[in-house]
């Protein structure tokens, strides 16, 4: 696909956005039979793997922000894969826990991030997909610095 003019000075965003975009598209695909939505499937990982977590703590984990974690849980009780109850120590906070239902969605949404990586990778050699890896680990954490200096500049100088 070319690259607009107006994209010419960033080809590598603009071929990562190309990317996501897909990849996000073939994942609602694959997840839409198990009645889950893009990013639920993460929700129920940590959950599976951790047990039961505050909401604000998936919201810190999966560095998302309140409003989309609570209408993913809402949908994620609603279809009886997670239970919330109020946290004992702080009765403001929301414990979420996964359901015994939810175990079975468990092996599926496995098979779901097999196929997802095998659609994403499998024309890749072994050789490159470690190179995918190792420059994909680099991106992140050079979009990470740039995201926690932009939060440190909305805050603006220190009072102290």
């Amino acid at each position: 696909m070319p690259v607009p003019v107006a994209a010419q000075a960033g080809p590598v965003s603009h071929a990562i956005f190309r990317v996501a975009r897909l990849h996000r598209m073939i994942g609602g695909q694959l997840l839409r039979p198990l009645g889950l939505h893009l990013g639920q499937e993460l929700i129920m990982m940590h959950l599976w793997e951790r047990g039961p977590q505050r909401q604000t703590d998936l919201v810190d984990l999966l560095d998302s922000d309140a409003a989309t974690m609570t209408r993913s849980v809402k949908r994620l009780e609603k279809a009886g894969f997670v239970r919330r109850r109020p946290c004992p120590q702080d009765r403001r906070a929301t414990i979420i826990e996964p359901t015994s239902a939810s175990q079975a969605l468990r092996s599926q949404v496995e098979e779901f991030w097999s196929e997802l990586e095998d659609a994403t990778t499998s024309a890749l050699t072994p050789h490159q997909h470690a190179e995918a890896l190792r420059s994909l680990q680099l991106i992140e954490d050079a979009l990470a610095r740039a995201t926690a200096a932009a939060r440190s500049a909305d805050r603006g100088p220190s009072r102290t």
